[in-house]
């Protein structure tokens, strides 16, 4: 068992520090300060013992705390763990008291040392423990070896002290004594309760000393940080954490000014010698160097219940030459004498200690929109944006092979419609193709008729083939899946009931668009939700994997004649906000989707349920919906996968609203059968239309068959009227590859961002190292390691791909001048325009200077934005979920987040550095 202090739980319960057993209610603030009171008023008999010499044994503590507490430990108003801290609360009044006259009579440090071990002697011996104290290490500084840790500490009146794990302030009254201003901390309520009455002109902090430098305000910044913290325990854990005292060590560094010095008090094994730990303190001596380390005999800590061996560590805060050398440790100490000899010896002089100046994170409000611009503007009503909608009429065709027409050996056939005919509507402006298997089989006969505006046929705005989307997904959605169900109140848990049953629900069955590029899936996707809207549906959900991607529903949604801004974005309403739109077609993305609940904060899945309705009947369109893959898990070569949290997501969003619209999009859907499993509103299992009884007999037989299965399955789905799958033709298609040579200034500037991109990596894996959200361990969050990694490969993708476009396009431009030459027409697919981020600037620029508008739309500022908006900096906690796994989870003070000052100052390092790079011309 390892040791030492706080007491490390969040919110601990008010029972066991200074009052009964470990089952006791929560106290009030009133009754926690008079159990406060009264230990201190047996510290101060215990005291007025001390300076008689009086040893104080178990029958002198008993005494001591009947008569402050008015009753026996038998009756539950105290434990011995109580009077063991009221014990070192009388060490502490009584070194204030006659600690100057004891230093001045010793004349020196080693002299003081024999005094101060007749004292401990006087104290007794704990040798019984509460559950807390042992899971939580509440072991107090023995005050011989506080004396030798002030002493390696070297605190002036010029100090500023901090003891991030205060406990009963054994350390801390020998920092007193020695002059320095006292900055204390301590999570456990009962022993910061008790410090705020021994140091009454201390104003304790009570945070998890693990991150005490993301906590604690900007402006407590110490010279001197003396510690003794737990060596395996972690607040909200119930495991042993063997980096625990790294990590109270870590931060503590961080929250050090330059020059100050660091004393800690560990586990005897927290050594760079140590193999286990070489490379952590490889990473520590970056920021500060371990200039004396020693161990001592556990004898040391026999009084306090222990005997555990410890070290003793001094790191000056300055970054070591070779972070790989270190001073080589002097042994172990058989004694505190021994020990403060070696103190005294070894440990250098202290450095020069930095101006404390503190110094605001750094600030870009040009690349930052006022609040204004992102304020949400209402959509116009319904009445006034909407056209006229009109039933698009067709004739239902029988299908069959023209006479001597046969499939050909191509992989690929054309496609034209096959049970239906509509007149007047427009070829798909491309051929259209699709495959072999699909062309065998001919869509059934629809009876459904869509509502669209006139001039959607008539002009072409929709092809037939898009048409015939429509149409088909209006089919789909008007049957019900075979059978009742219930859902649970998480949305997690469906199970069959039976029809009468209280509560039973039908699903309404869903459609699946497979298209390929360039067949217009956000078209056909735009006609279906305004069919439905002239219908009287007026909500509809679209779900993205980008939120950059709204610009293109906007714009496929606009080009049926709709009020573009009636598709709205969700991030413009809070988390646990109400959604205040009375209709609209709310955008959001799976990232964005999958967010849990926080507090008091519903999760995004319910947030969007509460302003549907239960009974909402409206569409619910998953773009992109191979995003929601592995949605129930499988198993893998190296062992079971979970679930994803995006394909949860998505199925919560569909069995909270059974009777909603569902529409799937995505060209590469039926590529595995285990990427289908979100798609549960096409009745594969559990149904009529196929032969499975469950989803695990539905895998087991299409895995059996292969990819041979997997086509027969996409041809069934059409052919039940449930699937489509076009693709373009490329037939007759030629083409030439450009060579563009760079130039050497291209390679400068290319090389230089290629590293820039290799700084910001290292910074990001560090981040989420310094925020809790992975950790020695591996991972503690895996939905914040994955949004922050997406987030980074997004942005350097879409960087680089603008940098290597930037740098081909004087090649293009030559090629396209000798072609138009050459009579040939030239057409160009601008793939981003950078019209969002142009937007962004113009926004952020003060009306003053618009007469001469200079701003940088560089590709650069894409990374300037991700650092400065997506970043990962909020801080995350460790804990032990209900099923032992160890995971963390975000911290927030007052309802707000706390950021990791470490990942902030990373990042603002980071943006520093990039903005003095060249820009990309």
């Amino acid at each position: 068992m390892v040791r030492p202090l706080p007491a490390l739980r969040k919110n601990p319960v008010m029972t066991e520090s200074l009052a009964g057993g470990a089952a006791a209610a929560p106290l009030s603030m009133r009754a926690a300060a008079t159990l406060t009171s009264a230990a201190v008023r047996a510290a101060r008999q215990l005291a007025m013992d001390l300076e008689r010499g009086r040893r104080i044994d178990a029958a002198v503590l008993r005494s001591a705390m009947e008569a402050a507490f008015g009753a026996s430990d038998a009756s539950g108003a105290w434990n011995w763990k109580t009077a063991y801290d009221a014990c070192e609360a009388a060490t502490v009044l009584f070194l204030r008291k006659f600690g100057p006259a004891i230093r001045v009579k010793a004349g020196s440090n080693a002299a003081m040392l024999p005094m101060l071990a007749r004292i401990a002697r006087c104290l007794p011996t704990h040798t019984r423990r509460s559950e807390d104290s042992q899971a939580l290490q509440q072991f107090s500084t023995p005050i011989p070896l506080g004396l030798a840790a002030c002493t390696a500490a070297g605190i002036t009146s010029a100090d500023r002290v901090l003891e991030p794990s205060a406990g009963t302030g054994l350390l801390a009254i020998f920092a007193e004594l020695a002059g320095g201003a006292l900055i204390l901390n301590e999570l456990a309520e009962a022993r910061a309760a008790l410090l705020g009455q021994l140091f009454a002109n201390v104003k304790v902090t009570r945070f998890d000393a693990a991150q005490i430098d993301d906590h604690l305000d900007a402006g407590a910044v110490p010279s001197v940080v003396l510690m003794n913290p737990p060596f395996s325990a972690l607040a909200n854990v119930d495991r042993r954490m063997a980096d625990s005292a790294l990590r109270h060590i870590a931060s503590s560094l961080a929250r050090l000014c330059d020059g100050g010095r660091l004393v800690a008090i560990t586990g005897a094994s927290l050594t760079p010698d140590n193999p286990a730990w070489r490379d952590a303190f490889v990473r520590l001596q970056e920021r500060g160097r371990v200039v004396f380390s020693a161990a001592i005999e556990g004898a040391v800590y026999a009084k306090h219940g222990t005997l555990t061996d410890t070290r003793l560590l001094v790191i000056d805060k300055r970054p070591a030459a070779d972070p790989k050398i270190f001073e080589a440790s002097l042994g172990v100490a058989s004694d505190v004498a021994t020990l403060l000899d070696w103190v005294t010896q070894h440990v250098p002089p202290r450095l020069p200690v930095a101006t404390l100046v503190v110094v605001d994170a750094i600030r870009r409000p040009a690349t930052l929109r006022p609040v204004s611009a992102f304020a949400p503007r209402p959509p116009s009503p319904s009445g006034d944006g909407a056209p006229q909608g009109v039933e698009l009429t067709y004739e239902a065709v029988e299908w069959m092979l023209p006479d001597g027409a046969r499939l050909t050996d191509a992989l690929y056939e054309e496609y034209a419609l096959q049970a239906i005919r509509i007149p007047g509507a427009h070829a798909h402006p491309t051929k259209l193709v699709q495959s072999a298997a699909m062309a065998s089989v001919a869509s059934p006969k629809a009876s459904y008729r869509p509502h669209l505006p006139a001039s959607v046929v008539a002009d072409g705005i929709l092809s037939d083939a898009q048409l015939e989307s429509v149409i088909y997904a209006g089919e789909a959605h008007s049957e019900f899946l075979a059978g009742s169900w219930t859902v649970d109140a998480t949305f997690d848990v469906v199970a069959a009931a039976g029809d009468d049953a209280e509560n039973a629900v039908r699903f309404r069955r869903g459609w699946f668009l497979g298209d390929g590029t360039g067949a217009g899936k956000g078209r056909q996707v735009a006609g279906i939700l305004v069919d439905n809207w002239l219908k009287g549906r007026r909500r509809a959900v679209w779900i993205s994997k980008s939120d950059k991607l709204i610009e293109d529903a906007q714009r496929d949604w606009s080009a049926l004649g709709m009020e573009r801004l009636l598709v709205t974005p969700l991030s413009r309403f809070r988390q646990g906000a109400a959604i205040r739109l009375a209709e609209g077609v709310l955008f959001t993305t799976y990232a964005t989707l999958r967010t849990d609940e926080r507090g008091e904060k519903l999760s995004r899945v319910r947030q969007i349920v509460e302003w549907l309705g239960s009974d909402f009947a409206g569409v619910i369109v998953f773009d992109e919906s191979h995003a929601m893959q592995n949605a129930a898990g499988q198993k893998g070569e190296r062992g079971d996968q979970a679930a994803s949290h995006q394909g949860r997501a998505g199925l919560r969003l569909q069995h909270a609203l059974p009777n909603a619209r569902v529409v799937y999009v995505s060209a590469t859907g039926a590529t595995t059968v285990h990427n289908l499993a979100y798609a549960q509103r096409l009745g594969l299992w559990g149904g009529t239309d196929f032969p499975f009884a469950t989803r695990a007999e539905f895998v087991l037989a299409i895995e059996e068959g292969g990819v041979a299965a997997m086509e027969v399955l996409a041809r069934d789905l059409k052919a039940l009227g449930l699937y489509a799958a076009r693709s373009l033709s490329y037939e007759g298609v030629a083409y030439e590859l450009i060579e563009h040579q760079l130039t050497p200034e291209q390679v400068r500037i290319y090389d230089a961002y290629a590293g820039a991109f290799s700084v910001i990596h290292n910074n990001l894996d560090a981040a989420m190292r310094a925020a809790n959200i992975t950790g020695e361990t591996g991972t503690l969050n895996g939905q914040a390691k994955s949004a922050a990694r997406s987030a980074f490969e997004s942005a350097k993708q879409r960087f680089f791909g603008h940098l290597l476009t930037s740098m081909k396009t004087p090649s293009l431009i030559r090629s396209i001048e000798r072609d138009l030459e050459a009579g040939h027409a030239a057409v160009i697919q601008i793939v981003s325009t950078g019209e969002a981020l142009m937007e962004r600037r113009l926004a952020g620029i003060p009306t003053e200077e618009w007469g001469d508008v200079r701003v940088d739309i560089t590709p650069r500022e894409y990374v300037l934005d991700y650092l400065a908006h997506s970043f990962p900096v909020q801080l995350y906690e460790p804990f032990t979920d209900s099923e032992g796994n160890l995971c963390s989870r975000p911290v927030y003070r007052d309802g707000q987040p706390v950021e990791s000052r470490d990942a902030v100052a990373r990042r603002d390092r980071l943006i520093e550095k990039l903005a003095s790079l060249p820009p990309v011309p």
